[in-house]
This record gives C-alpha cells, structure tokens and sequence, in this order.
C-alpha cells in the first residue's frame, strides 16, 4: 500500500471510512465552485468518484491519495495524481490535483500535500512532467500551483462547460524539490 507522511499530513489509499467525510467536502457548494459546473455531489456519486480513483491506482500506478491529518485522524480530502480524461487534448498528460474541505484551507495542507504528491511523481513514478488544471478565478489553486514550481502554460477551454481553463506544467526532468 502506497503511504506518504509529511510533517502533518498521511497521504494514502482509500478506505471505506472515508465517503462519509469526502462526501460532505464534495457536498459544499464552496468547495466545488472551480469544480466542473460547479454542481455539488451527493454520496452515491461521491463512492463512484473513490471507486474510480482506486481503479486509476490499478490501472496507471497513480492516483488520488486520502488525505488524512496526522494529529487528528480526520480527513481533509484528496490530491494527488491523474489523468485529466475531462480535457481530451491533455489526456495524454499527468495532472496534479487537490480538494479540501473548508476548515483545512489557509493552513498550508494543500500546498503540502501537493509538494509529497508531486515527489511522488518524480521519485516514485519518473515522470518527466506534469500539468494542474484550474479556472482562472481559483486564486488558491494558482497559487499552490506557483508554490510546487509550475509555470502557466497555456489557455484553454473545458469542451463540457464553455468556461475558461489554465494550465499550468513544472519539467521534472531537473526538478530538485
């Protein structure tokens, strides 16, 4: 089982315990605003999102870690690694990828998380690179995106949704942490 720990955060495969507290996160409308249509997700669709995620770790060797604090044992939510299939002219890339609920944000958990993600990218699967996707207005996001090391690299538009897109990508070719 792939787990990562970080000053304090555990970064690890999902658990069945988990849908209720993902579900809540993906249940805030603040929360999923930047998300897709912005449309809030139930549980039902919530255990469809982890089961998927799980078959990506089978299938690619990477996924969306649970993002779990270490102190308390709670979830925060997710991030890790992907394949960006909702962008079809990304989806031959990796994405990295976060979500937290509402009482984790503004301390640090995601940059974090993303940083232990994005090793895990370069030191346990050699990639080369990576790209993270957001919508222009998600200032936080950009801003972790910067923080890991990324640089903006082109402007697009979701073929779902008509809004506009970023993408960001880091080389890891010569990425030093």
């Amino acid at each position: 089982m792939t787990e990562i720990h970080t000053p304090r955060l555990l970064l690890r495969r999902w658990r069945e315990e988990d849908l209720t507290a993902m579900a809540e996160i993906n249940a805030d409308p603040t929360v999923m605003r930047w998300i897709r249509d912005g449309s809030v997700l139930d549980e039902e669709q919530t255990a469809d999102a982890i089961e998927r995620w799980e078959e990506e770790w089978d299938e690619e060797g990477f996924g969306l870690f649970a993002v779990e604090l270490l102190g308390s044992g709670e979830l925060a939510g997710f991030a890790g690694l992907s394949v960006p299939h909702f962008l079809p002219e990304l989806s031959h890339e990796v994405e990295i990828g976060w979500r937290l609920g509402r009482p984790f944000w503004g301390q640090g958990y995601a940059s974090e998380a993303a940083h232990a993600a994005l090793e895990f990218a370069v030191q346990d699967r050699n990639l080369d690179r990576v790209v993270s996707i957001c919508r222009p207005e998600n200032t936080a996001s950009e801003n972790v995106m910067r923080k890991l090391g990324m640089g903006l690299e082109r402007e697009t538009v979701s073929p779902a949704h008509g809004h506009p897109l970023r993408v960001y990508a880091i080389d890891l070719t010569e990425y030093q942490g």
